[in-house]
């Protein structure tokens, strides 16, 4: 979970996240909608992929990253439980017979 926030934790690859809610997108795609070089764009690629929230698919010459939503779910709803929100509810008491 520590890699998923670490990857959240910078804007940049925040809005790559929100890009590819959209759908998948090349890596040059994504890149048009940064004012960075195309290295750093890679190492923020690079975060991403490590914490697991995209996976890629070569296609011909280009890279294309898709969002792994099913990831981003689980930390944020793992994070949520560990404050106790969203978690089951407890067993009601059962009474013993006497």
């Amino acid at each position: 979970m520590n890699q998923v926030f670490k990857a959240l934790s910078d804007p940049t690859r925040r809005r790559v996240l929100q890009l590819l809610r959209k759908g998948p997108m090349s890596a040059g795609e994504l890149c048009d909608e940064f004012d960075f070089s195309k290295s750093t764009m890679s190492a923020h690629f690079a975060v991403l992929k490590e914490a697991d929230l995209v996976h890629t698919e070569k296609v011909g010459k280009s890279v294309i990253y898709h969002l792994k939503l099913s990831v981003l779910e689980e930390a944020l709803l793992g994070f949520a439980h560990s404050f106790g929100i969203g978690a089951k509810a407890p067993e009601p008491k059962r009474e013993t017979a006497k």
